[in-house]
Protein backbone atom coordinates (compact mmCIF):
# COMPACT_ATOMS: atom_id res chain seq x y z
CA UNK A 1 0.00 0.00 0.00
CA UNK A 2 1.51 3.12 -0.90
CA UNK A 3 2.41 5.94 1.81
CA UNK A 4 2.40 9.93 1.38
CA UNK A 5 2.10 11.98 -1.61
CA UNK A 6 -1.67 13.47 -3.16
CA UNK A 7 -4.04 10.58 -3.30
CA UNK A 8 -7.03 11.54 -5.54
CA UNK A 9 -9.95 12.58 -3.54
CA UNK A 10 -8.02 13.31 -0.28
CA UNK A 11 -7.85 16.37 1.40
CA UNK A 12 -10.78 19.56 1.86
CA UNK A 13 -12.67 20.12 -1.14
CA UNK A 14 -12.05 23.34 -3.18
CA UNK A 15 -13.62 26.10 -2.31
CA UNK A 16 -15.50 24.83 0.48
CA UNK A 17 -14.50 27.46 3.25
CA UNK A 18 -15.53 30.55 4.18
CA UNK A 19 -14.98 32.24 1.17
CA UNK A 20 -15.96 29.75 -1.20
CA UNK A 21 -12.33 29.75 -3.21
CA UNK A 22 -9.16 28.05 -3.12
CA UNK A 23 -6.84 28.87 -0.28
CA UNK A 24 -3.12 29.42 0.42
CA UNK A 25 -1.29 28.89 3.83
CA UNK A 26 0.38 31.86 5.19
CA UNK A 27 2.55 32.66 8.10
CA UNK A 28 1.82 35.81 10.02
CA UNK A 29 3.41 37.10 12.82
CA UNK A 30 1.14 36.39 16.13
CA UNK A 31 1.16 40.35 17.01
CA UNK A 32 -0.21 40.53 13.67
CA UNK A 33 -3.35 38.13 13.39
CA UNK A 34 -5.97 40.86 15.36
CA UNK A 35 -5.15 43.15 12.43
CA UNK A 36 -4.95 40.43 9.51
CA UNK A 37 -8.49 39.08 10.92
CA UNK A 38 -10.29 42.90 11.19
CA UNK A 39 -9.41 43.87 7.85
CA UNK A 40 -10.27 40.33 6.50
CA UNK A 41 -13.77 40.52 8.16
CA UNK A 42 -14.12 44.56 7.50
CA UNK A 43 -12.67 44.27 3.77
CA UNK A 44 -16.25 44.11 2.23
CA UNK A 45 -17.60 47.11 2.78
CA UNK A 46 -20.14 48.10 0.25
CA UNK A 47 -22.34 51.61 0.07
CA UNK A 48 -24.75 52.32 -2.40
CA UNK A 49 -23.86 53.47 -6.32
CA UNK A 50 -26.03 55.58 -8.04
CA UNK A 51 -26.04 55.99 -11.85
CA UNK A 52 -27.57 59.49 -11.61
CA UNK A 53 -25.47 62.60 -12.00
CA UNK A 54 -24.85 65.15 -9.49
CA UNK A 55 -24.35 68.43 -11.46
CA UNK A 56 -25.75 70.58 -7.84
CA UNK A 57 -27.89 68.57 -5.91
CA UNK A 58 -28.83 65.28 -4.60
CA UNK A 59 -29.59 61.74 -6.13
CA UNK A 60 -33.11 60.56 -5.59
CA UNK A 61 -32.21 57.74 -3.49
CA UNK A 62 -35.06 55.27 -4.81
CA UNK A 63 -33.67 51.98 -5.50
CA UNK A 64 -34.40 52.00 -9.63
CA UNK A 65 -31.66 54.75 -9.86
CA UNK A 66 -29.26 52.50 -7.75
CA UNK A 67 -26.35 52.02 -10.07
CA UNK A 68 -24.97 49.21 -7.59
CA UNK A 69 -22.73 48.69 -4.72
CA UNK A 70 -19.09 50.85 -4.27
CA UNK A 71 -16.71 49.05 -2.45
CA UNK A 72 -14.44 51.59 -1.36
CA UNK A 73 -11.37 49.09 -0.79
CA UNK A 74 -11.65 48.91 -4.81
CA UNK A 75 -11.27 52.60 -5.94
CA UNK A 76 -8.48 53.39 -2.38
CA UNK A 77 -6.68 50.10 -2.10
CA UNK A 78 -4.92 48.60 -4.59
CA UNK A 79 -2.49 46.28 -2.92
CA UNK A 80 -4.23 45.37 0.65
CA UNK A 81 -1.30 44.10 1.77
CA UNK A 82 1.49 46.92 1.05
CA UNK A 83 -1.03 49.51 2.32
CA UNK A 84 -1.58 51.26 5.12
CA UNK A 85 -3.17 55.24 6.09
CA UNK A 86 -1.91 57.68 8.18
CA UNK A 87 -3.79 61.26 9.49
CA UNK A 88 -1.97 64.15 7.78
CA UNK A 89 -0.69 66.95 10.28
CA UNK A 90 0.29 70.45 9.54
CA UNK A 91 -0.76 72.59 6.48
CA UNK A 92 2.67 72.00 4.26
CA UNK A 93 0.77 70.14 1.49
CA UNK A 94 -2.13 72.01 0.73
CA UNK A 95 -1.46 72.88 -2.74
CA UNK A 96 -1.68 68.96 -3.03
CA UNK A 97 -5.14 68.64 -1.46
CA UNK A 98 -3.93 67.54 1.80
CA UNK A 99 -5.21 69.21 4.79
CA UNK A 100 -4.33 68.88 8.62
CA UNK A 101 -6.37 65.26 9.83
CA UNK A 102 -7.02 64.07 6.30
CA UNK A 103 -6.04 60.18 5.78
CA UNK A 104 -3.91 59.47 3.81
CA UNK A 105 -4.01 56.30 1.60
CA UNK A 106 0.16 55.13 1.38
CA UNK A 107 0.76 52.41 -0.85
CA UNK A 108 4.27 50.92 0.14
CA UNK A 109 4.86 48.96 -3.08
CA UNK A 110 4.49 51.94 -5.17
CA UNK A 111 8.07 53.27 -6.89
CA UNK A 112 8.66 56.54 -5.01
CA UNK A 113 9.54 58.21 -8.10
CA UNK A 114 9.82 61.92 -9.18
CA UNK A 115 6.97 63.83 -8.52
CA UNK A 116 5.41 61.42 -6.80
CA UNK A 117 4.06 62.47 -3.21
CA UNK A 118 5.21 60.19 -0.52
CA UNK A 119 5.65 59.40 3.13
CA UNK A 120 9.22 59.49 4.34
CA UNK A 121 10.80 59.31 7.62
CA UNK A 122 13.68 62.04 7.67
CA UNK A 123 16.64 61.92 10.36
CA UNK A 124 13.41 60.04 12.87
CA UNK A 125 11.08 62.41 11.82
CA UNK A 126 7.98 61.21 9.75
CA UNK A 127 6.77 63.95 6.70
CA UNK A 128 4.46 64.21 3.90
CA UNK A 129 5.87 65.80 0.65
CA UNK A 130 6.18 65.51 -2.69
CA UNK A 131 9.51 63.95 -4.10
CA UNK A 132 12.11 65.88 -6.59
CA UNK A 133 15.18 65.83 -8.22
CA UNK A 134 17.15 68.49 -10.05
CA UNK A 135 20.33 67.04 -11.48
CA UNK A 136 22.23 65.14 -8.78
CA UNK A 137 19.95 66.51 -5.69
CA UNK A 138 17.01 64.97 -4.49
CA UNK A 139 14.48 67.37 -3.06
CA UNK A 140 11.38 66.98 -0.12
CA UNK A 141 9.06 69.74 -1.59
CA UNK A 142 6.00 71.05 0.19
CA UNK A 143 3.35 72.36 -1.67
CA UNK A 144 2.62 75.45 0.28
CA UNK A 145 5.29 78.17 -0.03
CA UNK A 146 5.46 79.44 3.84
CA UNK A 147 7.84 76.22 3.80
CA UNK A 148 10.84 75.17 2.66
CA UNK A 149 12.19 72.18 0.74
CA UNK A 150 14.15 69.49 2.65
CA UNK A 151 17.27 68.71 0.47
CA UNK A 152 18.21 65.04 0.99
CA UNK A 153 22.17 64.37 1.34
CA UNK A 154 24.41 61.23 2.58
CA UNK A 155 24.28 62.89 5.75
CA UNK A 156 20.29 62.02 6.27
CA UNK A 157 18.99 59.00 7.21
CA UNK A 158 15.99 58.36 4.90
CA UNK A 159 13.39 55.84 4.49
CA UNK A 160 10.25 56.01 2.30
CA UNK A 161 7.69 54.66 3.54
CA UNK A 162 5.40 54.48 1.06
CA UNK A 163 4.23 56.47 -2.11
CA UNK A 164 0.11 58.52 -1.14
CA UNK A 165 -2.34 57.41 -3.51
CA UNK A 166 -5.62 58.94 -2.19
CA UNK A 167 -6.63 61.42 0.58
CA UNK A 168 -9.61 61.69 2.23
CA UNK A 169 -10.98 64.56 3.74
CA UNK A 170 -13.78 65.98 5.05
CA UNK A 171 -15.55 68.53 2.80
Amino acid sequence: MPRGGVRAGAGRPKGQGKFGEKTKPMRIPISKIDSVMNFINNSNISLPLYSSKVPAGFPSPADDHMEGKLDLNTHLVKHPTATFFVKASGDSMLGAGIHDGDILVVDRSLEPRKGKVVIAAVDGQLTVKRLQKKGSKTFLVPENKKFRSIELNENNDVKIWGVVTNVIHKV
